[in-house]
């Protein structure tokens, strides 16, 4: 299949360095192999989602730019996809419903794994509370999920005993991000995902997915993340700067320097249109650092 990459922002705010730096580097590996790129909304959140963010991202990617394939997806115009996909589970009898609360949850757990505590099984193994809302987890029993990340080398991880049964579909009836992205990833013909390595650790769950959906699996590549001095991820929750368009060509610029592309000094007063030439021309997706996270100064 012809490449195909993705830029899939949540709209929950406008964007800053650590999500430039994203961006960057799929549309840059994207047009680099002659593929395409597209650009995709999550925004299925609702409570998260803040008023106009979806389009103040779409106008900062236009003036720094981007140039994307086709129209702009939205996710939460597309549950009519994802509910598909739950009954096709549901239907390998690997879903079941949970009417646990997280503090139920954390009181009968005695495991821990990479994002908090495990799920120990109750609902499956015990009829459910009546008359309450419930979501809907698929099961894990499975002894490992192995893939090669084409900058951090080869990803290990046994779902059922790091992760566990996690939900597909919350007790407030919205989709969960590991369906949606996998459902959208496979629609979309997507064939090479870069994205921050704050999601690194989500990759053997949508594989997973993929696997029983019968779905291909894309080839991964998980950039580092830029943390504040605090060593905290780029978010709106720490407070991070939305980046300046009246600096695109600098931003840009900055934003390959830390993906280790060593622009010259030279093209950073470039013509806009020169530093993508550049960036798209020279760049090597071996140059990446392969650290987790990079602290900016």
């Amino acid at each position: 299949m012809p490449y195909t990459g993705r830029f899939a922002p949540s709209p929950t705010g406008p964007l800053h360095f650590g999500s430039l730096v994203a961006a960057v580097a799929s549309y840059c590996d994207a047009k680099a192999n002659q593929g395409n790129w597209l650009v995709r909304i999550e925004d299925l959140d609702k409570p998260r989602e803040v008023k106009g963010a979806a389009e103040t991202i779409l106008r900062s990617l236009e003036i720094f730019g981007f140039e994307w394939d086709g129209k702009t997806v939205y996710q939460s115009k597309r549950a009519e996809l994802y509910a598909e996909a739950l009954t096709a589970l549901q239907n390998k009898n690997l879903i079941y419903p949970c009417t646990c609360t997280r503090k139920e949850i954390a009181d009968s757990s005695t495991k821990l794994g990479i994002d908090g505590v495990i799920y120990p099984k109750t609902c499956l193994h015990w009829p459910v509370k009546p008359d309450l809302p419930y979501s809907q987890r698929i099961q894990t029993n499975v002894s490992e999920i192995t893939f090669i990340d084409a900058i951090q080398g080869e990803i290990k991880q046994i779902l059922s005993k790091q992760v566990g049964d996690f939900v597909l579909k919350r007790a407030d009836g919205l989709f969960a991000y590991q369906l949606a992205v996998v459902v959208d990833d496979d629609a979309q013909g997507v064939t090479n995902i870069l994205r921050g390595a704050d999601l690194l650790d989500s990759t053997p769950r949508q594989i997973y997915l993929q696997q029983r959906l019968n779905l291909p699996t894309p080839h991964y590549a998980h950039v580092p993340v830029a943390c504040n001095l605090a060593d905290e991820k780029l978010s709106k929750q720490t407070l991070a700067e939305p980046i300046d368009t009246r600096l695109s060509g600098q931003l840009i610029c900055n934003a390959l320097s830390f993906l280790g592309q060593q622009p010259p000094f030279e093209i950073k007063n470039a013509d806009l249109n020169d530093i993508w030439h550049w960036a798209i021309a020279n760049w090597a997706l071996t140059k990446v650092p392969k650290l987790r996270q990079i602290q900016l100064t």
